[in-house]
C-alpha cells in the first residue's frame, strides 16, 4: 500500500510540473491543487472531529495559508519600501547619477547600471520595480550602443543579484527550513558573489567581444531622466539601510524595512509625506499580491509534504537521494540546477520549497539544503522563460524570451557550480 501511495504522490508531483511547464495551469493554482491531491493520496482526512488529527481543512488549507507569514510580511513591506523610494525620487536619482558617471561608453554604462540596479532590487523587487528601472535604463544602454538583448540581460542579472540580498525574500528560507535569520543572511555573499562575478564576465564578453550596436531609441515619456529633480545626495543611501540593519545588526525583517522607510522620508523630505506613505503602502500591496498568493500555495504544499502521513511514505525514497558527501552535493545540485526553471522541483517559488523541506526533514543538513536552493534559484531568477519579468524584458526589447535562456543558462549554471563547490567546504 505504501509503495502504491509513494508512486501516486510522485505522479501528482510530475503532473503538476508538466501542467506548469506547459502553462496549462498557473503555479498559483497548481500548488494548492498539488497539496490537496497529495494529502488525499496519503490518506489524510479532509476533516475530523478529533482536533489532534492532521486534516486537510485544518492543517493543509488553514494552517498552510499562514505557514509563510514571515515571508509574506517581508514581501509586502519590501513592496511598500520600493514605492516610497520611487515616490521620493531616490530610485530615479540613483539611475540618473549612474548614467552621468558612465557617459555613453557601452561597457561602463552597462556595468554601472548592473551595480545600481542590483542595489535597487535588493531594496525592493518585483515586476513593478523591474518595469520602472527597465524603462529608464534599457533605452539609455541601447542609445549608448549596447544590444537590446544585452540591455535586457543587465536588468535580469541585476534582479538575480538583488534578490539574493533582498531582505524581503529571506523569509522564504526562514519559513521553509526553519533556519534563523542570522544563518540565512550569513550565507548570502556565498550565494551572491559567484553570480556577481559571472554577470560581469558575461557583460564584458557580450559587449567587448561580440561587437557593438548603435540604434536610436524613442524613450518613453515616463522614463525621461530630466523630468524630476534629484534628491539630495545623502538620500541615496536609503536603499541599503534595511540591508545593513538585517545583515550587520541582525534586525528582524519588518522593523528593518520600516526604519528604511523612515530614513528615506527624513533624508529626501518629500512634500506630502502622508500621501507618499499611504499610497506607497497600498500600491506596494497591489504589486506583491501575486507573490503573496503564491506563497500561500507554497505554505499549503509545505504543510502537506511535512505531514506525518506523507513523511512516512516518502522518507525511504528521500533518504536515498540525500547527498552523502560534498562531491555528490555539488554534482546533484549543479547538474540539476536547470530544474529550477519552469517552476520545477528546484524552484523555491514552485515545487522546490517542498522538496528541500523533505530533504531536511529526512536528515539532510538544512543549511546545505538552503544554500543549494538559493544557488539554483539564481538560474530561475535570470533564465526562466515563465518569469513575468523575463517576458516583460523580452517584449520591451523586442527580442525572443527563449533567446534569454539560450544566452544565460550555461553562464548562470557555472556560477551555481562555483557557489556549490565553495559551500561544500563549509557544510560537509
Amino acid at each position: 500500500m505504501i509503495i502504491f501511495q509513494a508512486i501516486l504522490i510522485f505522479l501528482i508531483f510530475l503532473a503538476c510540473v508538466v501542467l506548469m511547464m506547459t502553462r496549462k495551469l498557473p503555479t498559483i493554482l497548481a500548488l494548492p491543487v498539488m497539496a490537496i491531491a497529495i494529502a488525499f493520496a496519503a490518506g489524510i482526512p479532509f476533516i475530523s472531529s478529533d482536533t489532534a488529527t492532521f486534516t486537510i481543512a485544518k492543517d493543509v488549507l488553514e494552517a498552510g495559508a499562514m505557514r509563510m507569514s514571515t515571508a509574506i510580511a517581508g514581501l509586502i513591506f519590501g513592496g511598500w519600501f520600493g514605492k516610497v523610494l520611487t515616490k521620493c525620487g531616490v530610485t530615479h536619482t540613483i539611475i540618473r547619477k549612474a548614467a552621468e558617471l558612465a557617459g555613453d561608453r557601452p561597457l561602463p554604462i552597462a556595468l554601472a547600471f548592473l551595480a545600481v540596479s542590483s542595489i535597487i532590487f535588493a531594496a525592493s523587487n518585483g515586476l513593478g520595480m523591474i518595469i520602472l528601472v527597465g524603462t529608464i535604463i534599457i533605452p539609455i544602454m541601447i542609445s549608448a550602443g549596447v544590444e537590446p538583448l544585452t540591455s535586457g540581460l543587465v536588468v535580469l542579472l541585476a534582479n538575480g543579484i538583488g534578490v539574493t540580498f533582498s531582505v524581503g525574500t529571506l523569509g522564504v528560507y526562514i519559513d521553509t527550513l526553519g533556519l534563523p535569520l542570522e544563518t540565512v543572511t550569513s550565507y548570502s555573499w556565498l550565494c551572491g558573489a559567484p553570480l556577481i562575478v559571472v554577470a560581469v564576465l558575461l557583460l564584458v564578453y557580450l559587449i567587448q567581444f561580440k561587437g557593438k550596436f548603435r540604434k536610436a531609441w524613442a524613450m518613453p515619456a515616463n522614463a525621461q531622466l530630466g523630468s524630476e529633480k534629484n534628491v539630495r545626495a545623502i538620500a541615496l543611501i536609503s536603499p541599503i539601510i534595511p540591508v545593513v540593519l538585517v545583515f550587520a545588526f541582525k534586525m528582524p525583517l519588518v522593523p528593518a524595512i520600516m526604519i528604511g522607510i523612515v530614513v528615506t522620508l527624513l533624508l529626501s523630505t518629500p512634500k506630502n509625506v502622508v500621501q507618499v506613505v499611504s499610497s506607497g503602502f497600498v500600491e506596494g500591496i497591489q504589486e506583491t499580491a501575486g507573490a503573496a498568493a503564491l506563497m500561500i500555495g507554497i505554505g499549503m504544499a509545505l504543510k502537506t509534504v511535512m505531514a506525518p502521513e506523507v513523511a512516512t511514505i516518502l522518507e525511504p525514497v528521500i533518504k536515498g537521494i540525500i547527498p552523502a558527501n560534498a562531491f555528490v552535493f555539488v554534482l546533484v545540485f549543479g547538474l540539476l540546477s536547470f530544474l529550477a526553471i519552469y517552476r520545477g522541483p528546484l524552484n523555491v517559488w514552485g515545487l522546490g520549497s517542498g522538496i528541500v523541506a523533505l530533504l531536511a526533514a529526512s536528515g539532510m543538513n538544512p543549511i546545505a539544503a538552503m544554500v543549494a536552493l538559493r544557488l539554483d534559484s539564481n538560474v530561475q531568477a535570470v533564465c526562466d522563460p515563465t518569469n513575468s519579468h523575463n517576458v516583460w524584458v523580452s517584449d520591451f526589447t523586442k527580442t525572443d524570451v527563449n533567446d534569454i535562456i539560450k544566452k544565460t543558462i550555461v553562464w548562470i549554471m557555472v556560477s551555481t557550480f562555483v557557489g556549490l563547490i565553495i559551500a561544500s567546504i563549509f557544510v560537509y
